[in-house]
């Protein structure tokens, strides 16, 4: 019969499942928390609690939102015929401040990595094959990361766009290669937009 885990091996198991922790950052991280930062721990506990309750996805981009329409959606003086598609809402924070897309936004909430176990279930192209029924877009912009995992999503990306009678087109290469857009300064990112390269007519 296993024995059932103390409440530090809890906490330290928790926390690996943080990108790139593992057990032994996990460990210190659980005795940073309840050594010295007992009042922050228990802040960062009622914060994930709260947002676990509280965030959902925009009905129409798939990004973060406490309600149903993100505030991009929302915003009526978006250009609603020209669609950029990106892996993390972050991507999207990057791209606001560059300010270098006034349309539309689409979340993968991922990317395809085979390495790491995850395939076309792993990003949301139902949620986007939904978004792009019945929808009137001029342009759709493939702006994933110039990595491996990108280039793979935008492989996929391009081959489910083929069919649409719109504009496709990708960022340029002037972003770096293994470069991925949420490191990406904002003027590099500006200009790889405004360069950026027809796929499909």
């Amino acid at each position: 019969m296993s024995k059932t885990p103390d409440a530090f091996a809890r906490l330290t198991d928790a926390l690996k499942v943080l990108p790139n922790v593992g057990p032994k950052s996990a460990q210190r991280m659980a005795f940073h928390l309840l050594q010295h930062k007992r009042a922050e721990a228990r802040e960062l506990a009622d914060a994930l609690e709260h947002a676990l309750k509280q965030v959902r996805h925009c009905r129409l981009c798939n990004t973060f939102t406490e309600h149903e329409l993100c505030a991009v959606c929302a915003d009526e003086n978006r250009d609603p015929r020209r669609l950029m598609i990106v892996h993390m809402p972050a991507d999207v924070a990057g791209m606001e401040a560059a300010n270098c897309h006034d349309g539309l936004y689409f979340v993968l909430m991922g990317q395809v990595n085979p390495a790491q176990g995850i395939d076309l279930n792993g990003i949301a192209l139902d949620r986007l094959t939904e978004r792009l029924q019945n929808s009137d877009f001029d342009e759709i912009v493939i702006a994933t990361n110039f990595t491996a995992e990108g280039y793979a999503t935008a492989y996929v990306l391009a081959e489910l766009l083929k069919p649409l009678p719109c504009k496709v087109s990708r960022l340029s290469r002037g972003i770096p290669l293994g470069g991925e857009l949420e490191y990406v300064d904002a003027g590099t990112l500006a200009q790889a937009v405004y360069e950026r390269r027809q796929v499909k007519d």
